[in-house]
This record gives structure tokens, sequence and C-alpha cells, in this order.
């Protein structure tokens, strides 16, 4: 299997293809700002062909790119319906100091193919076989893409794509409309903490690390599995 990414320019966002091998079709999972030309070169290189976008959930900076991708391809995009909207008002999903960052000068439409994901499916695309967890918290329609690690590169028995639910040390905001801490928690500890510890997680932001990584030190993971303690302070990262 091949998994690839790169970070956009514009707030880091991870945006990652997998394939089964150079050569064959993949998913692109969340091309956001500016990343077109990067995105063409990493295919190119690969020899890769779209055959659908995956979106982990609907913040501009894991979509802006869709349409483009999507329309370029006549292709699919996949996101959560708790996020959908955002696709097409980017502006549902941002605070009132985003907005205005981005000059209220958002002119934006979804693709013209958009199916939308159920927790528990499994979607069967470019020959993979993509689990769906919906895991809302950083958003209302954030979810979780799993597949088994297998020749991926790394040593594990399954990917996790995590979005901004899950990062290296953190996890995503959720102060933004939408958000929610007590949802945020829930989905780790229902969606997150049952993964196994040899999960590789590939998170929206930030490198790359292991459930088992984050079991031990995240501390937003260990006050889930203590189910108290003091709380951390609260996260930023993500648009």
């Amino acid at each position: 299997m091949l998994v690839a990414g790169f970070p956009a320019d514009a707030f880091g966002t991870n945006c990652y293809v997998v394939a089964t091998a150079p050569g064959e079709q993949c998913v692109v999972v969340d091309p956001g700002i500016g990343v077109l030309d990067q995105l063409d070169a990493l295919l190119a290189e690969h020899r890769l062909h779209p055959a659908a976008v995956l979106l982990t959930h609907g913040h501009l900076d894991h979509t802006f790119s869709v349409a483009p991708v999507c329309g370029a391809r006549g292709i699919t995009a996949y996101v959560h319906p708790g996020d959908r909207e955002m696709l097409a008002d980017p502006s549902k999903g941002l605070s009132a100091d985003l907005t205005s960052l981005f000059g209220g000068r958002l002119s934006y439409t979804e693709p013209d193919d958009v199916a939308e994901l159920t927790d528990g499916a499994t979607l069967t695309l470019a020959g993979l076989e993509i689990a769906v967890d919906h895991a809302p918290g950083h958003t209302g329609g954030s979810v979780l893409f799993r597949l088994p690690g297998a020749g991926s590169g790394w040593e594990a028995d399954e990917l996790c794509l995590s979005g901004d639910v899950l990062f290296a040390g953190s996890i995503g905001r959720t102060d933004l409309p939408g958000g929610s801490m007590p949802a945020m928690l829930a989905s780790l500890r229902d969606k997150i903490l049952p993964l196994a510890d040899d999960t590789v997680v590939l998170p929206g932001h930030g490198p790359s690390t292991t459930i088992g990584r984050e079991r031990a030190s995240n501390p937003y993971l260990i006050e889930v599995a203590q189910a108290g303690g003091g709380r951390p302070a609260a996260p930023t990262r993500g648009l």
C-alpha cells in the first residue's frame, strides 16, 4: 500500500493520498488551501489516478481545494452530513475573527457529486477498504478513516487518518461553531481509546504518531482514561 502526503502552506493542513500501489487509483484526503500544484506533483510522481476525495471534516483548511480536485476528474467527495453545509458555505464553521481574516470574500461551491458518510460504514474505493467512524467534537461531522496498515511503510496493523480529532500530543480545538468538548471527550473514549496501540495515526496537522504513544502521554487521552482529574489547557490547534 502507498500512503504519501504533505502539509499545505496555509495552516499546515496535511493532505494525503492513499493507494494500493504506485500506478493505481487512489483516494485524496483533505485537499486544503493552495495544494493543487503539490498534489498534482505527488500524483505524477507515483502515477496515481484519484478515484474519490475523503474529507475528515468540513473546515476550510481541509476542504478548500475539494471542488477543483473533484471537478477536474469527475469524482465524488465524501463528507459526513453534519459538516456538509460547510462545503457550500465555509463561514458556518468559522469564528467571527476567522471570517474577518478571510475578508468576507469566501466564494465557494460544493463539488458536483457529494456522498454522505455514515458511522460504521466501510467504503470500497480504489481497491481499498476504508472504515468510517463518526467522531464529533472538533466539528459535528468529524470522522476518522481507518484502513489496514500492512505494506504501508509503517509497522502497524492499522492506519487511522484522524483529521483534527487527535494530534501528536494534543487534540483539535472545540471552540469553533459546531465544536463541543463533551462530544470530543466522548469520541476520544469511544472511538480513539479502543484502537490498538500500534495503530499509526496520520493527523490533520503535525507529525504522525501512534495510539500507544498518545495513550501514554497525551493529556486528553490520559484524562479520558482516568475519567476525571484536572482538565488540560484548552486545545487551539487546527483552523
